[in-house]
């Protein structure tokens, strides 16, 4: 049932980002509201979906929320995406971003379905997962996540409205549609503060469930190394804006850098020697 759901959701999210890239190449708000109130119902169904998983494993006697695998974790991924995807466009009032944000939701939710049967399938939880800090550790690093996906996205988005003007200088024209310089520089930077805030609670709630499932707060675990870059990355940008005056083109460049440190921490270091291999 959840499986069936989550899999509606992940065409409805395809529909959306055609819709917000028709949005953006028409300039039509049309399609625009379009693209919006079909990703609110993308969203709407990929919330039912993770909410019938986690009655269903409490139906089943196992009674843990569904983040525990890596079928999950990418499900739940792609949730905080465009949750905080839609916030930002209802507090901004502008969907010129969704083109860049919504295929990494929609990539993520459809990379979850190539899972084999198996990994889809409630199971009970390992001995070091039967903790009450999964479910704050995952969030809490996910919603971090998810932020900085749409710092990532506000960064590519800040190099395709340069491209429209033609000359590096949107000022001579091209890209009117899209907001200023200043505005995306604006918007990542606060998408980076938010995504810093929630990846540094993942990182001391983990910590503290490595205390408790292994012993020891801090291993330097692939994982835990590589999350730890990330949150360097992430404070550098800040520390650069903030202290040195670092402004546009360096900003975007370094969300875009930091959402690639992000994708390793969460993908590549899975193939290495890990106590985190549970997640594959």
């Amino acid at each position: 049932m959840n499986t069936k759901m989550l899999g509606w959701a992940t065409v409805i999210y395809l529909v959306a980002m055609a819709f917000y890239l028709i949005r953006l190449l028409r300039d039509d708000e049309y399609w625009g509201k379009l693209a919006t109130g079909t990703a609110l119902c993308g969203l709407a169904l990929h919330t039912a979906g993770i909410a019938v998983r986690w009655w269903e494993s409490y139906r089943m006697g196992l009674g843990h929320a569904p983040l525990a695998n890596f079928y999950e974790s990418m499900i739940f991924f792609s949730w905080a995406i465009m949750l905080l995807y839609l916030v930002t466009e209802w507090r901004i009032k502008n969907r010129v971003i969704g083109p860049f944000v919504t295929p990494v939701a929609f990539l993520s939710m459809a990379y979850a379905s190539l899972s084999p049967d198996q990994a889809t399938r409630i199971q009970p939880l390992i001995p070091a997962l039967q903790s009450n800090w999964l479910t704050s550790h995952v969030v809490t690093c996910f919603m971090g996540y998810g932020a900085f996906t749409i710092a990532f996205g506000l960064g590519v988005l800040f190099f395709a409205r340069r491209f429209v003007a033609g000359t590096g200088n949107p000022s001579k024209g091209g890209g009117a549609h899209f907001p200023d310089e200043g505005t995306i520089e604006e918007l990542i930077y606060h998408s980076t503060i938010m995504g810093f805030i929630f990846l540094s609670l993942g990182i001391i709630t983990g910590s503290v469930w490595a205390n408790f499932a292994w012993g020891s707060y801090w291993s330097w675990d692939p994982k835990e190394t590589w999350s730890l870059i990330t949150w360097l990355i992430y404070a550098a940008l800040l520390h650069a804006r903030l202290v040195r005056g670092w402004r546009g083109k360096r900003v975007a460049i370094m969300a875009i850098a930091g959402f690639a440190s992000v994708l390793f921490t969460y993908l590549g270091v899975n193939y290495l020697d890990s106590l985190h291999s549970y997640l594959l």
